[in-house]
């Protein structure tokens, strides 16, 4: 893996770089064989040097902490005491969704009902809740009237128009089960899972992705399977090595046979058929955590990212067959990490969608550039996908390495017209001074300052409550006060939720476009073109509203907006004011 990094960046940067990093291995070479990085350790010229310096121009932009005044605050992730179990500790997911049409994002907030001893719902002390947003940055938990506040442990949800009847419904994964609630139109939700026909599918499922990858209209599922987890006693207490740590043999996922991964078909919003197997997706070696509808190679069909915990990424090419090809290893992604969440933007200001992938503490986490054009200049071949890791180049690597990296996502929050990017960390390990609890870790904001320059963590000047210490999971953006600026929530284990409004984004001038998922959106402003595909961020466990979300610097108009939908069909409008939502609709 070391030596394919080191040809791949070797290939990628200008004459200058090449110098510099044959000038870096030298020193290395001179010094002798490098000793193992343990966690947590100092070591001259990697830690000692992780954090960048802020540039003088990077965004002045904050994030207000307003969970209490919004009423999240009643929400408390994970009742009881930890008993050890791995499915306990990988947290749970939010979900943002307009579930009632109002204009506004509702959240669902996903949890876990408490340690696996309790063997009852009646037993539990912790449900699923739905928040309704009121529109005046307040939000009502009408959890008790929709109907979806169901006692399991939960780890993710997303929201979608399954039934194509124009009004949001709802899937949620737990450990043992899948959930599937149908929109009643009404402020409530029925359970369909029987009826769908999803009842037979026992797992530990982690996150769900929508995505019509056949084109028949119709949006359908991909659920990620993690582990076969079974509880032994006599498992209890013994230790084990996930990777070079010491964790609690039911803490390790290397403990336990992959579980598969589910492709759901959509029978025309009836019912839902499992073709995974037939498709070419179960990931039968993967223990899955995320998993991405995209289309990477720019084919016009929705191919498949898959992020794998101690195991193989996969990315799955979709044929147009309603088969998928498995070209992992041909482009360069096949990377065997601990992989958490998936972020996917044109980062870079190319016009390709790249991918960002979070991982276990000391793996640095992973920026997958989709390139356009091989190494040497030549042209890639049509529906061909190459990538390359890219992240010690541009800040996102080695100041990683004492992370566990989970939720994430490319967001614009200062409207300038460059994707910036959230991680949410949090850790595996417990904590030293109280075992009932997991230690905690900060997150990072990382502000986006151009291809050139790369990403700078801004987060401990962006935010207070961006320097406290939690053990985060799922996080998910929305512009949730409907200013024009994205905010974001924070999932974390064991205590409240953390709602960060954005305050100052909207200084710049912005457009967000509502679309279906799947939806491939450019905006052209003067010779600058930014693509967004809706949809295509799988975060961990967590999903954003179906939106493209732009910023526009100074502009105060867009030259042109072009949709291509799922179905092939291309919209465009031309000449679109700044700081405006537009709903562009695919023809039934």
């Amino acid at each position: 893996m070391l030596a394919r990094r080191k040809r791949l960046m070797l290939g990628y940067g200008t004459l200058g770089l090449v110098l510099t990093l044959a000038a870096t291995v030298l020193v290395i070479r001179s010094r002798g064989p490098a000793e193992a990085y343990e966690a947590g350790e100092d070591i001259e010229g990697i830690t000692s040097a992780l954090a960048r310096d802020l540039p003088e121009d990077y965004s002045r932009v904050t994030f207000e902490d307003v969970t209490e005044a919004s009423g999240l605050a009643s929400f408390s992730h994970f009742g009881g005491e930890r008993s050890t179990q791995l499915p306990e500790d990988m947290g749970s997911g939010a979900a943002w969704g307009d579930y009632d049409d109002d204009g506004y994002p509702d959240l669902f907030l996903c949890n876990i009902k408490g340690p696996l001893t309790v063997l009852t719902a009646s037993d539990a002390s912790a449900t699923n809740r739905l928040f309704h947003n009121e529109g005046d940055g307040t939000f009502e938990d009408v959890t008790e009237k929709s109907g979806v506040g169901a006692a399991m442990m939960s780890m993710g949800a997303a929201w979608a128009d399954w039934s194509g009847d124009g009004a949001l419904d709802l899937v949620v994964t737990s450990y043992s089960e899948l959930k599937l609630y149908r929109n009643q139109r009404d402020g409530t939700f029925v359970d369909v899972t029987d009826s769908a026909g999803l009842q037979g599918h026992q797992g530990f499922w982690t996150g769900a992705s929508w995505g019509d990858y056949d084109r028949d209209g119709d949006l359908d599922l991909y659920v990620s399977g993690y582990v076969q987890y079974t509880f032994d006693p006599d498992d209890a207490g013994r230790g084990t090595r996930q990777y070079q740590a010491v964790v609690p043999y039911t803490l390790n996922p290397s403990s336990y046979s992959p579980e598969r991964n589910l492709l759901l078909r959509n029978e025309g919003g009836e019912t839902f058929t499992e073709v995974a197997a037939e498709a070419g997706v179960v990931n039968a070696e993967g223990r899955s955590l995320a998993a991405s509808w995209c289309d990477f190679d720019e084919d016009g069909e929705l191919d498949l990212y898959v992020a794998n915990d101690v195991s193989d990424n996969v990315m799955y090419k979709n044929l147009g067959d309603g088969t998928f090809e498995d070209v992992s290893h041909a482009a360069w992604v096949a990377d065997y990490r601990g992989a958490m969440g998936i972020a996917v933007a044109d980062w870079d200001g190319d016009s390709d969608q790249d991918v960002f992938v979070t991982h276990w503490i000391a793996q640095e986490n992973a920026l997958y550039s989709n390139m356009k054009v091989a190494f040497g200049g030549s042209p890639v071949d049509p529906g061909e996908m190459r990538f390359m890791d890219v992240a010690d180049m541009v800040g996102l690597g080695q100041i990683a390495l004492d992370y566990v990296g989970w939720g994430t996502f490319f967001f614009d929050y200062d409207n300038d017209g460059r994707p910036d990017l959230f991680v949410a960390n949090g850790s595996t390990f417990q904590d030293e001074a109280n075992p009932g609890r997991l230690a905690t870790m900060t997150s990072s904001l990382f502000w986006n300052a151009g291809p050139q320059r790369g990403f700078f963590d801004v987060a401990a000047v962006a935010s207070a409550a961006l320097r406290v210490a939690r053990v985060s999971r799922g996080a998910a953006p929305a512009d949730f006060d409907r200013d024009g600026d994205l905010d974001l929530v924070l999932v974390n284990h064991g205590e409240q939720p953390l709602l960060l409004r954005n305050d100052g984004g909207n200084q710049n001038h912005w457009l967000t476009v509502d679309a279906p998922p799947g939806s491939k959106v450019s905006i052209q402003v003067g010779d600058t073109v930014q693509t967004i595909q809706v949809a295509s961020q799988a975060s961990y466990l967590s999903q954003s509203p179906f939106e493209a979300h732009f910023g526009l610097g100074t502009a105060d108009s867009v030259d042109r907006v072009t949709v291509i939908f799922p179905n092939g069909e291309r919209l465009e409008r031309r000449s679109v004011p700044a700081n405006e939502r537009i709903t562009l609709e695919e023809t039934p």
